[in-house]
């Protein structure tokens, strides 16, 4: 069973910057694919970004990437969005999501079935 806390959420003006974490626990992190979807007001959950368990290759949705940065901290089992350049159509409810892999450079690019989810954090983007 693996555990995933997610922090960092609040409320920033177009253009700030946060930076989420995803804190996990349980089985061995190191051999999970994570990454982040989001759900807007009266929107479905998308995928914004993903980074697999060797951290050598990553994902990023369109609509995030050049201003959304994914890394990971294997030492600390946590996983980082730092997200720079927002914007109002970044508000969401953003939940972290892991998925084993036996592949160490596999990465998700949807929800293909994760295996664990975080309960989300709320970012609020005020123009």
């Amino acid at each position: 069973q693996v555990q995933l806390v997610e922090a960092g959420g609040g409320s920033v003006q177009a253009g700030g910057a946060l930076r989420l974490s995803c804190a996990a626990s349980g089985r061995t992190f190191s051999r999970y694919a994570m990454g982040w979807f989001r759900q807007g007001p009266g929107k479905e959950r998308e995928f914004v970004v993903a980074i697999s368990w060797s951290g050598s290759s990553t994902y990023y949705a369109d609509s995030v990437k050049g201003r959304f940065t994914i890394s990971r901290d294997y030492g600390k089992n946590t996983v980082y969005l730092q997200m720079n350049s927002l914007k109002p159509e970044d508000t969401a409810v953003y939940y972290c999501a892991a998925k084993s892999s036996p592949a160490g450079s596999y990465y998700f690019t949807k929800d293909n079935g994760m295996d664990y989810w975080g309960k989300g954090t709320l970012v609020t983007v005020s123009s």
